[in-house]
């Protein structure tokens, strides 16, 4: 045998490592190709709506890919939909360190925040984006919308009465701009701009609290106009039918109130001041066990309503429940010393119990309350109450 044509070893060696980069090369892109079919799967199942099975796939992704910014970012875009706060914002802040110059990241994050209910971070967020893009009117809008959560109402007002003349047309920036400026105290130009949303963007929310500013106003016939447009475009829209309720009582048509505060309730039994209000409609009316059941339930869903637990003394003391009467008395003027009619049922009562040095307490109390009541002026009415920070 010759000897003379078989290859060197250095050929052969050659030979090899071309044929394993080869097979490496090909290892690389068959793992690209899972990576983008894993990623792929897992977007249109987020994109479905499926949340959960995006989740579960992104982070199997991220296990073989931790370098996949946008993988982990739609990850965090899934734990948001799923309500996964803290995991979103744990998402959006490891993807940052990545690429922490990512604008849509830094928004996400800030939007994360604020979804999450955490109104300082998202603000100061919110807050750094601004200082970067002054003039971008969605931001401004987002930024405002904390400072309202924060009842820092003058700041709002400052970041959207700048831009407002250049976006005529943005209800967002109307919206909030119009909240703040009721929450200030000037409800006449809150009401502008929150009449503006409500008939240009047909939302129930802007309708339901133009009626209650209507009303505060005293301009119930256009009270009762918005509160039924409300109603029209969202039958369950509680608050409406509060209004019409308390418009109804304002009329002295008391049994017609009562219907409406049923509706209110019906649409959404964890309304407070329309289960509170329904059951002194019921004690007025002596319907004595209906309205301590109100008070009840009332009390059940916020135990500090001191309106509901002085409402309740006052059901107890009908009843003869005088002990039970006075503790709850005692508590509310023990919250708020200068709140006169506690203290009025307070007196009455020590007086009904043989206790007269409390009751000639509560008597000089009084007495010191409605002094400084008539030196002060009688406080100005409330017709209804703002529904709570957006």
């Amino acid at each position: 045998m010759s000897f003379r044509h078989l290859p060197s070893r250095a050929l052969i060696a050659s030979v090899l490592a071309t044929v394993m980069v080869s097979f490496a090369l090909r290892g690389q892109d068959l793992r690209e190709a899972d990576a983008q079919a894993m990623s792929q799967e897992a977007y249109e199942a987020l994109q479905r709506g499926n949340a959960a099975l995006a989740v579960r796939e992104y982070r199997q992704l991220l296990e073989a890919h931790p370098e996949m910014v946008a993988a982990r970012a739609n990850l965090a875009t899934a734990l948001v939909s799923l309500g996964r706060f803290d995991e979103a914002i744990a998402q959006y802040q490891m993807a940052l360190k990545e690429e922490p110059d990512n604008s849509s990241l830094r928004f996400n994050l800030a939007l994360a925040c604020f979804r999450k209910g955490d109104y300082l971070q998202a603000a100061q967020r919110f807050g750094t984006i601004h200082n970067g893009e002054p003039n971008n009117v969605r931001i401004a809008t987002l930024l405002a919308n904390c400072e309202l959560h924060l009842r820092q109402v003058a700041q709002a007002i400052a970041l959207l009465k700048p831009l407002e003349k250049s976006h005529p047309n943005n209800l967002d920036l109307e919206w909030i701009l119009g909240m703040a400026l009721i929450r200030a105290a000037h409800p006449r130009e809150g009401l502008e701009r929150v009449q503006k949303v409500a008939d240009r963007g047909y939302k129930a929310e802007a309708y339901e609290l133009a009626a209650v500013v209507y009303m505060g106003l005293t301009d119930f016939d256009k009270a009762r106009s918005d509160a039924e447009a409300a109603i029209r475009i969202d039958p369950h829209a509680s608050n409406a039918y509060l209004t019409l309720a308390m418009l109804d009582g304002y009329s002295g048509d008391e049994n017609g109130a009562a219907e409406e505060y049923e509706k209110a309730l019906k649409a959404n039994p964890q309304n407070l001041q329309a289960r509170t209000q329904l059951g002194i409609i019921f004690y007025n009316q002596r319907k004595l066990d209906d309205a301590r059941q109100q008070f009840n339930e009332a009390l059940a869903l916020n135990p500090r309503s001191l309106l509901t637990l002085y409402e309740l003394a006052r059901v107890e003391r009908a009843q003869e429940h005088l002990g039970t009467a006075v503790k709850d008395l005692e508590s509310c003027v023990h919250e708020d010393p200068q709140w006169l009619p506690p203290h009025i049922e307070l007196a009455a009562l020590y007086y009904i119990l043989k206790r007269p040095q409390e009751g000639a307490k509560e008597k000089a109390i009084v007495q010191r309350l409605m002094a400084e009541k008539q030196q002060h002026g009688p406080e100005p009415s409330v017709t209804g109450s703002l529904p709570p920070s957006p």
